[in-house]
């Protein structure tokens, strides 16, 4: 019986750690001072780290500091606009085959939108 309990305990174990991998295409209507906008994440994970990208209407960025912690997503994009650098700091919650962001562009306050993978 205590084999039987030990066995269905790590068979979920491991059935969370393969829930948790991303990597793929993901995309969000991303609220805005003019309304929504399409923005599609790439995302790219190894292990607990993260890279890839976002494209919207001012093109693609590369994504920085990407790390995925159990259910859990962060990463930074710095987007160049009009001279100066701007970064925008994302934080999201994995829930199958959605993840719940917050972005925080340090103006304006934080947005939050949810992605869904394609």
């Amino acid at each position: 019986m205590r084999l039987l309990v030990v066995t269905v305990f790590l068979g979920i174990f491991s059935l969370a750690a393969l829930a948790a991998d991303i990597t793929g295409k993901w995309v969000a209507q991303v609220p805005g001072p003019n309304g929504s906008r399409e923005i599609t994440f790439d995302f790219k994970q190894a292990g607990n780290d993260l890279t890839g990208s976002i494209a919207g209407p001012r093109g693609a960025q590369e994504i920085s500091e990407g790390k995925v912690q159990g259910e859990n997503v962060s990463f930074a994009v710095v987007l160049e606009l009009t001279g100066n650098q701007i970064r925008q700091n994302f934080k999201g919650t994995i829930s199958g085959n959605q993840i719940r962001f917050t972005r925080d562009a340090g103006r304006g306050g934080p947005v939050e939108f949810t992605a869904k993978k394609q």
